[in-house]
């Protein structure tokens, strides 16, 4: 599952914008059934592989994730008082959410999430590689397992950001 922050603008190029999206992932893990394989936090957008482990369905528990961790990012940028693009980001949000039927005040993702089925180990495998490969591409990192916010290097052996990880041993570099 891929999803973008609305116009695609680069929120999360602050870390504590981040760590909110890390606490919230957590919190699916332990109360929502949330079972994470791979993840990453680029600055504009988000990529996750997950299954549910409740009755809950992925979707609802994305749509939870979601609701919750827009209304916290917009009021950590409206409070920040070292943010810089506050007027800017907030006005763009705001713009969003008056072309959207169910938002109200600020639209913060867009609701064009892009799932995909994993259907096969080899699909598992290329997106995995994909979603760790993302900051490397984006030019972040040279490696992908120094990137501080995914999963890269969980399968590298090491313990990442996130606890919990479900690192699947199908998985080759």
């Amino acid at each position: 599952m891929s999803f973008a922050v609305i116009e695609w603008l680069d929120v999360f190029t602050r870390n504590e914008y981040k760590d909110i999206l890390l606490e919230s992932l957590s919190f699916c893990q332990t109360n929502k059934g949330m079972e994470i394989a791979a993840w990453c936090i680029m600055t504009n957008h988000v990529h996750l592989v997950f299954r549910c482990l409740t009755s809950e369905k992925p979707e609802q528990v994305l749509g939870d994730f979601k609701r919750f961790t827009s209304k916290q990012i917009v009021r950590a940028i409206s409070e920040n008082p070292k943010e810089s693009r506050k007027g800017f980001l907030l006005e763009q949000f705001k713009k969003a959410a008056e072309k959207s039927s169910n938002v109200k005040h600020y639209q913060f993702w867009r609701h064009d999430n892009k799932p995909i089925e994993l259907w096969s180990n080899k699909v598992i495998r290329e997106k995995i590689n994909y979603i760790h490969k993302n900051p490397v591409e984006a030019g972040l990192v040279f490696k992908a397992e120094d990137y501080v916010y995914s999963s890269a290097i969980d399968y590298s052996g090491e313990k990442g950001l996130l606890a919990n990880v479900l690192v699947l041993s199908m998985y080759e570099t």
